[in-house]
């Protein structure tokens, strides 16, 4: 459901294969697609008015993390996903260094 300014107020989803018989809540989504024709990624990111910045932050260290081990699976290039898990953890570093910042 979209707000005035058609912002998500609230995201829900369902799976096929899913044995939840309700919908699922969720504050936020991303979704890719790879277009082989053009060789580009289109993407929709999508996120509710109520999600917290730290919630977004977790959202993003933990998208980062599983892409890093796809990225191992899809190309067996350890050190490249290693590297992609190492930017995820220092960013969730500097995230909780400026809070800390902040908050003092």
């Amino acid at each position: 459901m979209l707000d005035e300014n058609r912002v998500p107020e609230e995201i829900a989803w369902k799976a096929t294969d899913s044995t939840a018989d309700m919908d699922q809540k969720a504050k936020a989504m991303m979704v890719s697609f790879w277009d082989a024709a053009d060789k580009s990624a289109l993407r929709i990111d999508l996120w509710t008015k109520d999600m917290m910045v730290d919630e977004m932050v977790d959202f993003h260290y933990q998208t980062l993390m599983t892409m890093a081990d796809t990225f191992q699976r899809a190309t067996g290039n350890a050190e490249i996903a290693a590297d992609m898990k190492e930017f995820a953890k220092n960013m969730m570093k500097k995230f909780k260094a400026d809070q800390l910042k902040q908050n003092h």
